[in-house]
């Protein structure tokens, strides 16, 4: 995977919602084309979205082949305390793209 986009207020007072917004750049193979060779290219999809809120699981979704490529995700969660946003996406091959945003809660 190559790159990911995510958006997260830079500041937030304590118990306010915040909307978060990420995007991970990945061309979801489903499995079903056939490459130059004429063979079946491998199912690689984004099966797994997670993001962590000062260590603590926020928010998490599965996706499966009917996916778009560079799929895009936003939910809310409440602002707590300052601290760092995780994200992490995982593909079929085990690979991961991981970004963090920090966030200060007044």
């Amino acid at each position: 995977m190559a790159a990911a986009l995510v958006k997260v207020p830079a500041r937030a007072r304590k118990g306010e919602v915040i909307e978060i917004t990420a995007m991970a750049a990945h061309p979801m193979e489903t499995g079903f084309r056939t490459g130059e060779s004429g063979r079946m290219i491998a199912r690689n999809i984004v099966h797994t979205f997670v993001c962590l809120y000062d260590g603590v699981e926020v928010f998490r979704t599965e996706f499966f082949p009917a996916i778009t490529a560079n799929p895009f995700v936003a939910f809310s969660t409440v602002a707590t305390v300052s601290g760092t946003l995780e994200f992490r996406w995982t593909d079929d091959a085990g690979n991961s793209i991981v970004e963090r945003a920090g966030i200060i809660v007044e």
